[in-house]
């Protein structure tokens, strides 16, 4: 389901901060699933994504390359665009 998804949160020099968190959340909130690109930080995406799914209550779905997929169902069922 991610495959055709482009990134909407990138992870650079600054690693993960609250405006990382803040857009994580954003993309969440509108996608339910997202892309997470590391431009930086790749020797430590692997606990970067678990931290940053940690601080947004998502779902940590796999690491692919350098791009991390989040998934966090919309708290109101009538806009859930995806369905487990």
């Amino acid at each position: 389901m991610a495959h055709h998804l482009t990134p909407v949160v990138f992870i650079g020099q600054q690693g993960l901060t609250r405006s990382v968190i803040s857009k994580t959340e954003e993309g969440l909130l509108s996608h339910e699933l997202i892309k997470v690109r590391f431009t930086d930080y790749k020797d430590e995406k692997s606990s970067l994504a678990d931290a940053l799914a940690t601080a947004t209550d998502s779902m940590l779905v796999d690491i692919i390359g350098h791009i991390a997929i989040l998934y966090r169902p919309h708290p109101d069922m009538e806009h859930r665009k995806i369905n487990i």
